[in-house]
């Protein structure tokens, strides 16, 4: 409608001037078709009324009787004829009707159409200036015509001789036009009133919606928010992070694909960000939207989310939800941190075969070599592996056997002694050596933890075969899981422990480790809270895993990835 370029007028200005013309266009019309209809309401109104006096005038007996008398005469014109009406009662009936009515003229004719009563004494006698032939048929009559007193609504009604029923005569009744138009102006006058306060809401409405859009869309101009959407589109699909955008009232506004695949979620805008299918963790994070990272087990997946509030000019907009992949690096953490703590191990087992080595040369160069071959019989009677976590015999694996002496020499570190349960037994080899550590890691990271503090300083592992599943038991001589988490010690962001402010908090390790062994339709549960029972000296936590379809008969899976 308004050729106005995008940068010559803004979106507010020609929002307002949009509302005005087609308000102004409305009202404008309303107001002809009022003043029309107006118009001619009016004038069916004063016919009415003219046609209301015109029978009361015909009916009057008098009237009747006088107009039925002259016209069985032969009346012709002339000042005899004329002092004669003027002096009648036809006359006299029609003025007084007149003037009590306001009428413009109350006219009374024969049946030949001579004027009998007349406003001007001059036109008495004479044929009325219009065509009488309808109403002298007996019709009644209501039109809008101009006679010798102008331009009128008037009525013609026929005057019947009493006894007969013949017409004799007619009575005509007019209302000038400028009674009808100054009635009109009047009513016009009051509606001009109506629709220019209709017109001043509708400007300060329009004014009102202008500021609204202008709020809605931050200030921006359309080819702005076009610009926006292109780069919206191209930025959050083609970014490697999740991204979940909400507006002040959680309601989800964005999902990018990348956060759909992190997440696991369906989203449609417009949803509530409880009811998108996030886990209550990450739901925490993005209502808390403090900008700290927080690591969370969605399914299979690590990710570590960071929420931040959006604000424009002081007014809170919402919340951006940033979603990264941590799975990969978490599992080569896991794996990095095992053969760390496996090369901790050998340097100190290397260490410690290095004196033994000087011990058995000091002996030999002493000439001493009795003492030499007894104390050769005894290193050669104990393996590394079976000195570091003795029972290792039990476990075949060479990878489950190393991953177990790391974690010994991690509890030695720790002031704790980890020791295999006597029912340990592992024939097979590994066939996810990352689920299995990512599990047992988990449950003995969080034993060893409890057990530095405790008077036993002991935690105990149990693994048993049967076929391909993998049965393990962790144990420690800790205080034990509170009555309070016992039915909560899984979810993600619940931990016994204090939080450090570690990036990502605590509380993932188990929630992961169940994800993890349900995933292969196995299970991590809290076998007992406060022990593992009275005939075994240990008090703390017991935790049982069952893993299924992680041991194999073949080659170890380690192996065969290298």
């Amino acid at each position: 409608m308004f050729s106005l370029g995008p940068r010559s007028v803004r979106l507010r200005t020609q929002i307002v001037l949009l509302q005005v013309a087609v308000v102004g266009l409305t009202l404008g019309l309303a107001f002809g078709v009022f003043a029309y209809v107006s118009g001619q309401r009016l004038s069916g109104e004063y016919g009415e009324r003219a046609l209301a006096i015109a029978r009361t005038v015909a009916s009057d007996p008098e009237v009747r009787t006088e107009v039925a008398r002259y016209a069985n005469l032969a009346l012709r014109p002339g000042p005899q004829l004329e002092d004669e009406l003027a002096a009648g009662e036809l006359q006299r009936i029609a003025g007084d009707a007149r003037v009590r009515t306001g009428a413009l003229f109350v006219v009374i004719t024969d049946d030949a159409g001579i004027r009998l009563a007349h406003p001007e004494r001059g036109r008495l006698g004479e044929m009325v200036s219009t065509d009488p032939s309808k109403v002298l048929a007996g019709a009644e009559v209501v039109i809008r015509e101009h006679g010798t007193l102008g331009e009128s609504v008037r009525a013609k009604v026929p005057v019947f001789e009493r006894g007969t029923g013949r017409v004799v005569g007619e009575v005509s009744v007019g209302i000038s036009t400028e009674a009808v138009r100054e009635q009109l102006l009047n009513d016009l006058r009051r509606a001009g009133l109506l629709i220019g306060g209709a017109l001043l809401a509708g400007i300060a409405g329009s004014v009102l919606l202008a500021r609204r859009w202008h709020g809605l869309t931050l200030g921006l101009e359309p080819s702005e928010l076009a610009e926006l959407v292109r780069e919206q589109d191209a930025v959050l699909h083609g970014i490697g992070e999740g991204v979940v955008a909400a507006d002040s009232a959680w309601r989800v506004t964005v999902v990018n694909d990348e956060a759909r695949r992190l997440l696991g979620v369906t989203a449609a805008p417009g949803a509530d960000i409880d009811a998108i299918g996030l886990t209550p963790r990450v739901v925490r994070a993005f209502r808390a939207a403090d900008g700290q990272p927080v690591q969370a087990a969605v399914g299979a997946r690590i990710v570590v989310v960071t929420a931040r509030a959006v604000t424009r000019e002081g007014r809170p907009l919402g919340a951006v939800l940033s979603v990264r992949d941590r799975t990969d690096v978490e599992s080569l953490t896991r794996q990095l941190d095992a053969v760390r703590s496996l090369s901790t191990v050998l340097r100190a087992q290397r260490h410690e075969f290095a004196n033994r080595l000087h011990l058995l040369s000091g002996l030999l160069h002493t000439g001493r070599p009795d003492e030499a071959a007894v104390y050769l019989g005894e290193l050669l009677g104990s393996g590394p592996l079976g000195a570091a976590l003795p029972g290792m015999d039990a476990v075949t694996d060479p990878y489950l056997q190393a991953f177990l002496a790391a974690k010994a020499a991690h509890a030695r570190e720790k002031g704790v002694r980890l020791r295999l349960g006597p029912n340990t037994w592992v024939a097979a080899n590994l066939a996810a050596p990352v689920d299995v550590t990512t599990v047992l890691g988990n449950l003995l990271d969080n034993a060893i933890e409890a057990a530095r503090d405790s008077e036993g300083k002991i935690v105990e592992v149990e693994l048993v075969q049967e076929g391909e599943t993998l049965h393990l038991t962790v144990a420690d001589s800790g205080e034990g899981v509170a009555a309070d988490l016992v039915d909560s010690i899984f979810t993600e962001g619940v931990s016994t422990r204090a939080d450090t402010g570690a990036p990502g908090g605590r509380g993932v390790g188990l929630a992961l480790s169940r994800q993890v062994a349900r995933a292969r339709d196995g299970d991590v549960r809290l076998g007992h809270a406060g022990g593992i029972g009275a005939e075994k000296p240990l008090r703390g936590a017991e935790f049982i895993a069952r893993l299924p379809g992680v041991l194999t008969e073949g080659e170890p899976a380690w192996v065969l990835e290298s």
